[in-house]
């Protein structure tokens, strides 16, 4: 009587693949694996969660560079709802979340395509990507509808950022070369692969030229480079003190500022005194003073009981840019008895400086008695605080003829014509506003120009390579640390940086497809010498993989290894994902 020995087999672990397959799809056991093409209907959910990807990834730019204009958002917000809260700290969270979570998948899926493994993004994920996909979208109509103006700041900030996301760009491209490679020269050429490694090549040449779009006034000589500009504390320093306060304007001073920037606003009984908001809710204790009486326009109190308020606590309490931890004790105990600033106080402190002010004014509404009168009212302030009136400039387009002592400004982009006709020399303009085109148009014809907010070194860095003479900012002390422009490169220099890089990523591409070719041609050699025809036999019967097929190996693998028995149909079907180990 013949016995039969279970044949049995110990299999290598594979820790790595395990995660990878199990990660993504929920593949974790070895039999659940599968080196067959991927789905049309998985190859669709690769392309959604790549979409995910790269509208996060400009999403986040986004965010990144609108740093330079958080409080503005929060400000917008808060005449939205009435409260003051910081909205992009929600955003940035779950921004990040999101992006390290579609990131992480990515990864995965380009380890799948690498290995050689079929993609089958397990459910949740799926779920998941939607979900971070509706997400952002959303969040991109939100900000369409409420801040449309700030899409600006992606064109501008180019120009900072452009050649270092030239190279960025260039480097991930060509590591893909990898990838692409292995499927066109591994496969049997097929139209798929033809179609990938077409685009493939077409994103790389897009990427080897598109520095001939990228235009920034950095890129030019030294020698051109023209003095430093100007900064203006814009309400004074309100990174570190309660903003349109006497403090403020006195942190601004400390830090170098060139002149002060202030809302103007007239009481009651005209007194001009400093106030951006239409209410006194966000920066004064006016709900625990006046309660009945804090939605009511600042302009409709009279200047005793906008004195008895306090503000300086709103400060301490909300802290808006979140600069209150780095303040000195003393400090602290100054801003939280801080009273409202009037306009002849901001003035007297720019005379004993030596600076020049900025006037943001705003008029009171119809019912209010100075309505009419209110240019006089500040006119007067400003005779009363002894400041020469050359060292004023006057905003508002209302009641020029009644100014003229005073610098004439222009918050509107005007022709040079119509702005000489109206007698102004300067134009105040947020940055968006300001093309680097329009700038040097501006200062060829005698236009001294402004640029608002500019609380960024890299786009004070922008705006110093074109020449503009002062930048209005929320930052004095942040902008007074930087000498020099964070980058500068003559056209020379930029044409080689770009022209290396170039040849350099055609050299590695070149190089990844040369060594692929090789290996492959290489493995095909090595196999056609230890082939025989037993192998030969049970390849061809590999080539007929049906679905029952499949569910009868599954079946059986887990009958025989309980028993500790391996099934011999591994041997004949090695590409469903099946390893040959050594036997014992």
């Amino acid at each position: 009587m013949v016995k039969h020995q279970p044949l049995q087999q110990v299999y290598e672990k594979q820790l790595c693949l395990s995660f990878l397959t199990g990660i993504y799809g929920c593949r974790w056991k070895r039999y659940q694996r599968s080196h067959d093409d991927s789905s049309k209907w998985e190859c669709a959910w690769f392309i959604i969660l790549c979409s995910t990807f790269f509208l996060l990834l400009f999403w986040a730019y986004f965010w990144l560079e609108a740093h330079n204009d958080y409080n503005q958002f929060n400000w917008l917000l808060y005449n939205r709802s009435g409260e003051w809260k910081d909205g992009t700290v929600p955003i940035f969270a779950t921004t990040t979340v999101g992006l390290s979570y579609i990131t992480f998948l990515m990864i995965l899926a380009l380890c799948h395509i690498s290995l050689g493994q079929q993609l089958n993004l397990y459910w949740i994920h799926k779920i998941g990507v939607l979900a971070t996909l509706i997400t952002t979208v959303s969040g991109m109509v939100s900000i369409d509808d409420m801040w449309g103006d700030e899409w600006d700041i992606i064109l501008i900030s180019i120009q900072s950022t452009g050649p270092f996301l030239h190279i960025g760009a260039l480097a991930a491209a060509t590591s893909l070369g990898w990838l692409v490679a292995g499927h066109v020269v591994r496969g049997q050429r097929t139209k798929f692969q033809m179609t990938l490694l077409l685009i493939y090549v077409s994103v790389l040449l897009a990427l080897y030229v598109v520095p001939l779009s990228i235009s920034s006034p950095c890129i030019m000589d030294r020698t051109s480079l023209k003095p430093r500009p100007e900064v203006i504390g814009r309400r004074g320093a309100p990174m570190l003190a309660p903003e349109n306060t006497l403090m403020s304007f006195n942190k601004a001073l400390q830090q170098g500022v060139s002149s002060l920037e202030a809302d103007v606003t007239v009481s009651l009984d005209g007194v001009p005194f400093l106030m951006r908001d239409r209410t006194l809710r966000r920066t004064t204790d006016i709900t625990k003073v006046f309660p009945d009486r804090q939605h009511k326009d600042a302009s409709l109190f009279n200047w005793t009981d906008i004195r008895s308020l306090n503000a300086g606590q709103w400060f301490l309490e909300s802290d808006p840019y979140w600069t209150v931890g780095s303040l000195t004790w003393k400090d602290r105990n100054r801003i939280a008895n801080l009273t409202v600033c009037s306009l002849v106080e901001m003035l007297r402190l720019a005379a004993r400086a030596n600076r020049s002010a900025l006037l943001n004014l705003h008029r009171p509404p119809p019912e209010h008695p100075h309505y009419k009168t209110w240019v006089m009212d500040t006119l007067w302030a400003v005779q009363r605080s002894g400041i020469s009136q050359k060292r004023v400039t006057w905003t508002p387009d209302t009641d020029r003829a009644r100014v003229r002592g005073l610098q004439q400004t222009s918050l509107e982009k005007l022709s040079v014509e119509e702005l000489r006709s109206r007698g102004i020399s300067s134009l105040t303009l947020r940055y968006s506003q300001a093309s680097n085109k329009d700038i040097q148009n501006f200062l060829a014809n005698n236009m001294s120009v402004t640029v608002y907010p500019v609380n960024e070194p890299w786009l004070y860095s922008v705006l110093w390579c074109s020449g503009v003479p002062s930048v209005s900012s929320d930052a004095p002390q942040i902008l007074r640390k930087v000498p020099y422009p964070i980058w500068l490169l003559s056209p020379y220099e930029y044409g080689l940086v770009w022209i290396t890089s170039d040849l350099v990523s055609i050299a590695i591409v070149i190089g990844i497809f040369i060594f692929q070719n090789y290996h492959v041609i290489r493995w095909k050699m090595s196999g056609m010498q230890n082939y025989n025809p037993e192998q030969i036999m049970l390849s061809a019967v590999t080539r007929r993989p049906s679905r029952d097929v499949n569910i009868m190996k599954e079946k059986l693998i887990f009958s025989e290894v309980s028993n500790g028995v391996t099934s011999v149909d591994e041997h004949l079907y090695p590409e469903n994902g099946y390893d040959i180990g050594q036997y014992k």
